[in-house]
């Protein structure tokens, strides 16, 4: 495959084969920034699991402590005084009817995610073909079908994000720009990996963790040493 010449020049910063701690693959990542936007860094890890299996998903939510430097846009499709609270928490658009017509009969998709109440999953779940696919279908375990929406459209503002495993066992979670620096991108990090880590099932066996890569949108993949992240992730 051809490669860029900014990516070939990202890559003579760093040993592409060597392992680095996460400090310094972070450090690294953000050098390797060199498009002409604010690329988004992104991790991925491999997990010693076998996603087939039930007993041994991984998924999971958390709100990043410095968020992820995405200007969310939030749908929330509910009804009553929930679309007053959902319009005070910051939600971008609020209704019912009108928004599933639009979705349903104009491919409507000008939202980054969905929220709902309980009550309306009824309606909602016949969407489902078409929500699905694009990953936007709303779902308790993420916290995205709630009698609270106005909490839940604040911690989707803040920078909440959602990871659970793909088909080949791999997580892959955005942490922030690479505007962030290093320091925040470190601390998004570390969030992530503690909720990874907490989220082993039990029915894992063998070493959990069994790769991490940090890369830039545009840029190469940067190798993070598993035996940095202590026994917990073993």
């Amino acid at each position: 495959m051809k490669r860029s010449k900014k990516y070939v020049d990202s890559c003579k910063i760093y040993d592409i084969n060597s392992f680095f701690d996460s400090k310094k693959a972070l450090e690294i990542c953000v050098q390797t920034a060199k498009a002409g936007f604010d690329e988004t860094i992104e991790v991925h890890i491999r997990l010693g699991v076998d996603s087939r299996h039930a007993d041994q998903q991984v998924r999971g939510v958390l709100v990043l402590p410095n968020g992820t430097g995405k200007d969310v846009r939030i749908l929330v499709l509910c009804k009553g005084e929930n679309e007053r609270f959902a319009k005070e928490a910051g939600a971008d658009f609020v209704g019912s009817d009108k928004f599933i017509n639009k979705i349903q009969n104009e491919n409507w998709f000008d939202f980054d995610v969905l929220i709902t109440t309980p009550d309306m999953m009824a309606v909602v779940g016949r969407l489902g073909k078409i929500l699905g696919p694009r990953g936007l279908m709303p779902n308790p375990k993420s916290g995205t079908v709630t009698n609270d929406v106005g909490k839940a459209v604040k911690d989707a503002k803040s920078g909440k994000i959602e990871y659970r495993l793909d088909k080949t066992a791999i997580l892959h979670c955005p942490i922030g720009k690479a505007s962030f620096g290093s320091k925040k991108l470190i601390e998004n990090f570390d969030a992530l990996l503690d909720a990874v880590i907490k989220s082993k099932p039990e029915a894992s066996k063998g070493q959990y963790i069994r790769s991490c890569t940090v890369a830039c949108t545009m840029g190469p993949g940067v190798k993070i040493s598993v035996g940095s992240f202590g026994q917990n992730a073993a």
